[in-house]
């Protein structure tokens, strides 16, 4: 056997030098304690409009909670130039305030005044109010994937830069349909409240998607994409909803949100701390050294509403009901078949059977909520 080389040696020695010496380099932004406030929201002016601020503390890129951290107990008001108050107040105590039912005068300009629960006050520049014009429509495509577009135009020429969001409604159905229910070792006929068989989820977007029309001469958007489902997604396994929004943006407002899309996209919601300081229109008046992040607009709503049916689409999967379901059968209590005490939590009652046994099936293929979201069905649901 050979004796290995002095350079074998030499190579092999350097190696284990540079991995012992490695250390794991975390910026100062990284590991600081910040909390910066987040001002996540906007000053509706439609008439009868309610304002909704969401107010949260930033989170360190290496902490593991998924979202921001509530600020509550504070108080936050909608200001205007003429001196007018109106507050607006954190009933559910989540951080989210909320006006009443505003008619708010469009000829003046409105700011956000916050003080925090620890004396910490905030506040908005004055901004002017940008009504948003109607959306156009709401337009899907498929050659695979799913694809959902916005079109919008200004005939004053006044909008040209625009932001939109979206909520997702989608039911979702158990495999297998059943008219009972247990409750306390009772099994009882369940009815719109209690059913399992049909549940709904909804889902506000986080995505930033924001569109300008100054290169053309018209003040149109046409066929903006907001989003793709990727083909097979479940979310179309039975019936879709999208509520699309649209706001008009100033042109400072426009470049913020730019600049949000650019940096918090990568990293997952807004909350997160930012690698890039972002210079909103909201300060810190006790602190003018404190970084916050928010930009507060004032303009309208306009919202358009699309349903999809999985029948609507070329070819998407669709779950077969009782597919890969697991029965079973037990005797009927012979002194009242509404009492129910199957040991096994696996099963749940799927049927009678006439002067028979009662059919058990698996509860995951009857319970719908076992995969999120309410059995409640939605006002606007068709």
């Amino acid at each position: 056997m050979h004796k290995p080389s002095r350079i074998a040696w030499f190579v092999l020695c350097m190696v284990l030098c540079q991995t012992g010496c490695k250390q794991i380099y975390e910026p100062p932004a990284i590991k600081a304690n910040n909390d910066y406030l987040v001002v996540d929201g906007f000053i509706n002016i439609g008439p009868g409009a309610v304002t909704s601020i969401n107010l949260n503390r930033t989170r360190r890129l290496t902490d593991t909670t998924a979202t921001g951290i509530p600020e509550l107990g504070a108080q936050v008001s909608i200001l205007s130039n003429t001196g007018a108050a109106f507050a607006l107040q954190d009933t559910a105590h989540k951080g989210i305030y909320v006006s009443q039912p505003l008619a708010l005068d469009i000829s003046r300009q409105y700011r956000i005044a916050v003080t925090t629960s620890d004396g910490r006050k905030y506040q908005s520049d004055l901004v002017s109010c940008k009504p948003s014009p109607s959306i156009d429509s709401i337009t899907w495509e498929q050659p695979f994937n799913l694809t959902f577009f916005v079109s919008t135009h200004d005939v004053d020429a006044k909008t040209r830069f625009y932001r939109w969001d979206y909520i997702e409604t989608w039911e979702h159905d158990a495999p297998l349909q059943t008219p009972w229910g247990v409750k306390d070792g009772m099994i009882f006929a369940v009815d719109s409240t209690t059913q399992k068989a049909q549940c709904w989820t909804t889902v506000q977007s986080t995505s930033v998607m924001v569109d300008n029309s100054t290169a053309l001469s018209q003040d149109l958007v046409e066929k903006f994409p907001l989003y793709t489902i990727p083909y097979g997604d479940s979310r179309l396994d039975v019936k879709y909803s999208v509520l699309v929004r649209q706001f008009a943006l100033t042109e400072d407002a426009y470049n913020y949100w730019v600049l949000i899309e650019k940096t918090s996209q990568g990293l997952g919601t807004l909350f997160d701390l930012q690698p890039t300081q972002l210079h909103g229109n909201i300060h810190c008046i006790s602190n003018p050294s404190e970084p916050v992040i928010g930009f507060m607009s004032a303009t309208s709503v306009q919202q358009e509403r699309l349903f999809l049916y999985n029948t609507n689409l070329s070819n998407w999967p669709h779950n077969s009901p009782g597919f890969g379901c697991d029965t079973t059968e037990i005797p009927q209590n012979p002194v009242d078949f509404r009492i129910y005490n199957f040991a096994d939590t696996f099963y749940a009652p799927y049927y009678f059977i006439s002067n028979g046994p009662l059919v058990l099936a698996s509860r995951v293929c009857l319970d719908c909520t076992l995969f999120g979201g309410n059995n409640v069905r939605p006002p606007y649901w068709p």
